[in-house]
This record gives C-alpha cells, structure tokens and sequence, in this order.
C-alpha cells in the first residue's frame, strides 16, 4: 500500500495516472483507423465483420485474459478495485464476442491463413507478456489502454450483432481510470504499457485490413 495520499502526490508533482494513458491513446490509439471505419459501413462485407469477431475472439477472448493476468500480480489496493470491475466488465466482453462468433459461422476462407493464425497466437503472447510484466506501472499502462481502446471497438460489436441478427447487450467496462497517480517512473512505464498495448492493436487492424484485401483479389 502506498504511504503518501492521492493528495500528497498530486502536490509534490506527481501525475494523475489516467492522463498518462489519455495522452498516449490520444496520439496513437485506433480511433480513426482506416480499417475500423471500414467496417462500421452499412455495405461491409459480412465476411469482414466475421473476420473481425473471430480475430478479437482468438486475441482477447480467452482466459486468462489480460486484465485477470493483471490482477494476480497487482497488489495495491486501488488497482485491484478498478481491475476487478474491468475484469468483470470484460468477461460480459467475452462472452458477447462469444455469441458473435458462433452467429458469424466459420472463420471466412483467405489466402495465408497459417501465417495469420501464427500471427493471433504472437499478438496474444504480447499482449500477455504487458500484463505480466514486473515493470511498476507498465501492466496497468496497458490495461487502462485496452479499456480506452475497447470503447473505440464496441460500436464495431454491436454494428456486427445487428447484421448477424444477434440481440445486443450493454458494455459494462469502465469509463474511467483508477484513481491511482504516477510518480516520474511510473509514469514512464504506464506509457510504454499503453503504447505496446497500441502498436499491439494498429498491428491487427493492419492483419485484418490485409485480409480484406486478399479476400476481395481472390473473389
């Protein structure tokens, strides 16, 4: 448990943990993605919303996942309060994406498959290997980036719910951060947690962007 009080550290300088990761997410996260403003068209192909849902499914949906990796390390009391209800509202993420992936059928056919199921078992191993980490504050860098992330993606779920005609359900994540600040250090690896976390994801869309691709040259 820390020593000093919230107060205490945001007065001698420290930051407040959540701005670290808004920053970051700001300038490098997924909103405006060519790709996931693709899929949210009303004339995307099914088979696009499909590869999305089993691509997310085989990356985030199994467990343990990041958060609860996460949380059996974390010890601060403030933390563990914020990823419980994170890991809580992620499990209603999992099982959403879930019922999206058997109402979408089979993964759809593309060139390189085998390359690319290579690639969703490395993506999970890094986004494993963040979660993990012993770095003070790069776990929860990361975290925080993947709740931000994951609002930016939830439109995407419900748009394939409505055209895979599944009903829909409410998002429980959080809308916002622990309420937890950053000494210089920390903040230092709440930064680099949350712009792994980032690379990690531009990293998929760009897979998936290139799926498209190949399935429409080879239609």
């Amino acid at each position: 448990m820390r020593s000093d009080s919230v107060e205490q550290r945001l007065a001698r300088g420290d930051t407040a943990a959540g701005q670290v990761v808004s920053r970051v997410a700001g300038i490098e996260g997924s909103t405006g993605n060519r790709h996931l403003a693709r899929l949210l068209r009303p004339t995307v192909p099914l088979r696009d919303l499909g590869d999305l849902v089993h691509a997310l499914c085989a990356v985030h949906g199994k467990r343990p996942d990041m958060i609860e990796d996460a949380m059996a390390t974390s010890v601060d009391p403030i933390e563990r309060e914020w990823l419980g209800r994170a890991a809580g509202g992620f499990a209603d993420e999992r099982h959403y994406l879930a019922r999206l992936v058997s109402a979408a059928g089979p993964l759809p056919s593309t060139p390189g498959q085998a390359e690319c199921e290579s690639a969703f078992v490395g993506l999970r191993h890094a986004f494993g290997m963040l979660a993990r980490s012993g770095r003070s504050g790069c776990a929860m860098g990361a975290i925080e980036a993947l709740v931000m992330e994951w609002h930016v993606v939830r439109p995407l779920l419900d748009r394939s719910a409505d055209r895979f005609h599944v009903a829909g359900a409410a998002c429980t994540m959080p809308d916002s951060f622990a309420d937890i600040v950053a000494t210089p250090s920390m903040e230092r690896a709440m930064a680099f947690g949350a712009q792994q976390l980032l690379v990690q994801h531009r990293g998929l869309w760009d897979l998936l962007e290139s799926r498209a691709a190949a399935r429409d040259a080879s239609a």
